[in-house]
């Protein structure tokens, strides 16, 4: 099958989940082709890095197409897609997909399933998505249909092959004369870091009882080379900001070393992370269910642990 990822550019920089959207793409597309759309000005920067992990990249340049539009970036998808037929247009779950998808897909007469964690294709096509805020899973056999949209949730798809495919300028240009008109970026507050790239995660919960406790979690996140992140508690306490969460209402993370001080375990902070390389859960409470997802745990006081392993990895590291 004919597998389209639409990649995402902001502020001048490949947004990450570009490439996870190709990851799911070359996972499901058979024996069709992994085939990128990157539409903006100037992007074959862009491309040529689509271009590792896609058989086939289509630009679509034009200084129109500078700063997101939705009725001009709508317009270039469907005339592309005219030409080159689709089985499956796969979008990032951000604000940008999310407006997106449903223009194009109602245009195409395409059935949409939005924030989809799996994706099955085996006999027609089956997602795998969320519901009542991530308390249940659910799979969803889509109609069948000439084409599919999806909107896949970020952080899921990480691991994927390159495949080095060929960039080919599209040659198309905007038909439409927008009714919105772009004015200026209002940049949100910058987080330190993205826990859904990190390759090592500190992870706190509600356990380590007040925001002064963090700068442990802290020190051996540092030490590890690794970032802080945070459940639900600690979040909405005010003591992590909203993008260190681990969640479904926050981010769904999976790096190669998941530590988690202090977490329950509840479904909904689980469903973020049970996905990690390797867990490694310290909890004062043995029947906390974290430990059903950890692979290694420690049942004891993390305030008597972590500074042990502070001092051991200080010692490691002279």
């Amino acid at each position: 099958m004919r597998v389209f990822a639409v990649a995402e550019i902001r502020l001048g920089e490949l947004d990450p989940v570009s490439v996870e959207l190709l990851n799911l793409a070359n996972s499901v597309k058979g024996d069709g082709k992994s085939e990128a759309v990157v539409i903006g000005k100037d992007v074959g920067s862009f491309a040529e890095e689509l271009a590792k992990y896609a058989d086939v990249v289509w630009k679509i340049e034009d200084d129109s197409l500078e700063n997101y539009n939705p009725e001009l970036y709508a317009d270039v998808l469907l005339q592309l897609f005219e030409k080159e037929k689709p089985d499956l247009i796969l979008f990032p779950n951000s604000s940008r997909g999310a407006e997106l998808a449903p223009l194009v897909a109602s245009k195409l007469n395409a059935p949409i399933a939005t924030d989809v964690v799996g994706v099955d294709v085996k006999d027609g096509i089956k997602v795998s998505r969320y519901i009542f805020q991530g308390k249940l899973m659910v799979d969803i056999m889509l109609k069948k249909a000439e084409c599919y949209v999806l909107t896949v949730r970020q952080g899921v798809f990480k691991e994927g092959e390159e495949t080095n495919g060929e960039i080919v300028d599209a040659g198309i240009k905007p038909k439409v004369t927008p009714r919105r008109e772009f004015v200026g970026i209002i940049e949100p507050e910058v987080g330190e870091v993205d826990i859904s790239q990190a390759d090592i995660i500190v992870s706190v919960g509600r356990g380590i009882e007040d925001a002064s406790n963090i700068e442990l979690a802290e020190e051996l996140a540092k030490l590890l080379g690794g970032v802080v992140a945070g459940s639900r508690p600690v979040i909405d306490n005010g003591w992590l900001p909203k993008d260190r969460q681990v969640g479904i209402s926050g981010k769904t993370v999976k790096p190669k070393l998941y530590l988690a001080l202090g977490i329950s375990g509840a479904f909904q902070h689980v469903m973020g992370m049970k996905d990690s390389e390797l867990i490694i859960a310290i909890n004062k409470d043995p029947e906390a269910p974290i430990f059903g997802v950890a692979h290694y745990g420690v049942v004891g006081d993390l305030f008597e642990i972590v500074p042990v392993l502070i001092e051991k990895l200080q010692k490691i590291k002279g």
